[in-house]
């Protein structure tokens, strides 16, 4: 497939969120924005269009709970970059979505576990009614079973959502399972455009995505420097650099990293460490190795594996 027809979504606001709380200054939203503009990216997800009467939350920034005016307020001009939020079934109220002539969001992206595909697909089409661009990421694929994917795509299929997402919750995935999936999806979704969503944990974010490519799977989801939950996604920077459409510059990225991401690091962390290779490895969530580097003993990488691998006795 060329790499022409790829597009490269941002969602360092979104899913970096889930390192600091969703806690980034206007102006850092902004500038980014702008950075990424500059850089050709195609779409930058500024955060989660949740409702927050659904969703008990403790000082979460807004990029949590995205109002469209205060959206207005961030990217007082919009530029050729495109704005996408996701939703999470069972946490939104549609009656808080604004037609899409109303707001400047142009992608909604609906993510759910294959069990609530169903749910999924209702929220789609309500979206889809009010005029948007819109994706259903399946979540936590690695763990669904082959004939709940294939049924899940069949219903997919005869929706009207425009991109489906394969999504590599637990960065557990390597180039074989990229390849098997891209390649299912595309005969139950011949008419949909894929995504893919990748994590680092097994170091293979961006690997992973470039075997996307090769089969068909045109909206690539990254973030710059790699800034996401735990071990965090396949960095804006090297898609930015690899991709050979003339229209794509890394220096603002770089540019970007370097004013505000570097200081950004030293105060939180993500990316590859041990205890996210831990879980990848055992397609497990990162919960639990999450909790071990907030802990007052967070390089217990040995103690950690070991609990992670015991068999625990059967009590009579």
């Amino acid at each position: 497939m060329s790499e022409q027809k790829v597009k490269i979504l941002d969602c360092t606001i979104r899913d970096g969120g889930l390192v600091n709380n969703w806690d980034f200054e206007v102006s850092f939203v902004r500038d980014l924005y702008e950075s990424l503009n500059k850089a050709g990216v195609d779409y930058m997800e500024i955060g989660y269009k949740n409702s927050p009467k659904l969703l008990k939350a403790k000082d979460s920034g807004p990029w949590r709970f995205l109002d469209d005016e205060f959206i207005r307020e961030v990217i007082p001009e919009k530029k050729a970059t495109k704005l996408s939020a996701l939703v999470d079934i069972g946490r939104v109220d549609e009656h808080d979505i604004l037609p899409r002539e109303e707001s400047l969001i142009d992608l909604i992206r609906v993510a759910c576990y294959i069990k609530d595909v169903k749910k999924g697909i209702e929220l789609v089409k309500k979206f889809h009614g009010l005029g948007y661009e819109t994706s259903i990421n399946i979540m936590a694929v690695s763990n669904s079973l082959d004939h709940e994917i294939n049924e899940a795509l069949e219903e997919i299929n005869n929706s009207p959502v425009d991109v489906v997402y394969i999504v590599d919750s637990f960065g557990s995935l390597d180039g074989k399972d990229i390849k098997a999936l891209a390649e299912k999806f595309r005969s139950y979704l011949p008419e949909k455009e894929l995504g893919i969503h990748t994590h680092n944990n097994m170091q293979l974010a961006f690997a992973n995505t470039l075997v996307g490519i090769d089969h068909e799977v045109t909206f690539l989801d990254s973030s710059v420097y790699g800034m996401g939950r735990a071990a965090g996604n396949c960095p804006t920077e090297l898609l930015v650099s690899h991709l050979k459409d003339v229209k794509y510059d890394v220096a603002p990225v770089i540019d970007v990293i370097e004013r505000l991401f570097i200081p950004l690091r030293r105060k939180v962390e993500w990316g590859y460490i041990i205890p996210y290779m831990i879980t990848g490895i055992l397609n497990e969530h990162p919960r639990s190795a999450m909790a071990l580097r907030s802990s007052d003993d967070p390089d217990q990488f040995m103690a950690f594996y070991d609990k992670m691998t015991s068999v625990e006795p059967n009590v009579e």
